[in-house]
């Protein structure tokens, strides 16, 4: 199969953005006494520069889950019409099962090597591996709608192989539309047919992640845009939308202030319309790099990616003591400093893995 190009670039981007996002929660949502790196239920902020560059760095990053889903989509959306659902499953669940499992039992066990966790934690994490992720990787959330998307495909196929850019577009109009419902519910309360015995509102089946895979696929078949064009919506969406997101969280942060998590990251949901716009106009962006090839170094980070994805939190704690603790460097270079560090040390890492004879099944 010919490589896309521009996927390569994508995918390296959006696994960079995921370490950016890691690095910036220590900065607003690690309470004193946590397990985990990363944010909690309350958040809270030292001073205005965290305030600031966390606003900035995080917000800016908050495509990269939505980009992962779209690069898949691209990729995989619609099945192949002679292959059957069970191959298709067999095929991917195969490709992401092994290392995914590996990683859950390591997180729950390699941390009491460095005092993290200790043994009580470890056991209940390792109890409720078929129910959860452990409490020491809440990056693991990711593999959950993955899989539940890689799941709906063989069922979605058949329509998208038949289906208009009306029809598909029809459903990207109310997939975006539902992306306005969190901040419909924080000034309206509950919508729609919500209330507090039914979460399921009259756009609850148009909703989540499965929206950005009909935009992948309506933006791959339907979507005829040359390429100024696709740079001019691409750049206005990807501003606009950065815009709204960082703003969502720079006007709620009152440093010195313990706040609720949620509430704070309302526009941080990856289903709302600001990330949409931001995730959008970022991937019309990487559709006008025209190259055949990308550099090798680009396609073996994009290759190692999943790997890169799946062991990122156990260096990351390391790069955010030697620059937050030790160094503590102001938090506009700090997180800069941990991403990059942490993304080389996990490309390093995977690189050698990927010598080990049966390290496919990791990769």
């Amino acid at each position: 199969m010919k490589r896309i190009a521009f996927l390569d670039y994508l995918r390296v981007f959006a696994c960079f953005l995921v370490m950016v996002v890691h690095a910036s929660e220590n900065y607003y949502g690690v309470i004193s006494g946590a397990v985990s790196d990363m944010a909690g239920p309350q958040s809270y902020l030292m001073n205005e520069a965290d305030r600031l560059w966390v606003s900035l760095y995080d917000g800016f990053s908050r495509m990269s889950v939505p980009l992962f889903i779209i690069i898949s989509a691209f990729l995989l959306v619609p099945m192949k019409e002679e292959q059957t659902a069970w191959q298709f499953y067999r095929r991917r669940f195969t490709r992401i099962l092994p290392g995914f499992v590996l990683f859950m039992i390591l997180y729950s066990t390699l941390p009491m090597l460095w005092g993290q966790i200790d043994w009580t934690v470890a056991r209940n994490d390792l109890s409720r591996l078929l129910l959860n992720f452990p409490s020491t990787a809440g990056h693991l959330w990711f593999m959950y709608p993955l899989i539940s998307i890689y799941l709906f495909i063989p069922i979605i196929s058949p329509w998208l192989r038949k289906a208009s850019a009306k029809e598909e577009g029809l459903f990207v109009a109310l997939f975006v539309l539902s992306t306005c419902i969190p901040y419909l519910n924080r000034w309206a309360g509950e919508v729609w047919g919500q209330c507090f015995w039914n979460e399921f509102h009259v756009l609850w089946y148009f909703s989540g992640y499965l929206g950005y895979v009909i935009m992948a696929h309506y933006i791959k078949v339907h979507l005829d845009w040359n390429r100024a064009k696709r740079l001019a919506a691409g750049s206005v969406l990807m501003v606009a939308g950065a815009a709204i997101t960082i703003l969502s969280f720079y006007l709620q942060a009152t440093p010195g202030v313990i706040l609720e998590t949620p509430v704070l990251e309302v526009g941080w949901n990856m289903c709302t319309i600001n990330c949409v716009m931001l995730t959008a106009g970022t991937f019309l962006l990487f559709t006008c790099i025209r190259q055949d090839n990308p550099p090798r170094v680009v396609a073996d980070m994009s290759r190692l990616s999943y790997l890169v994805y799946l062991m990122h939190i156990m260096w990351l704690g390391l790069w955010v003591s030697v620059f937050k603790d030790t160094l503590a460097l102001p938090t506009a270079a700090a997180i800069p400093a941990i991403s990059v560090c942490t993304f080389i040390s996990c490309f390093i890492t995977a690189k050698i893995i990927s010598y080990i004879p049966g390290s496919k099944w990791l990769i």
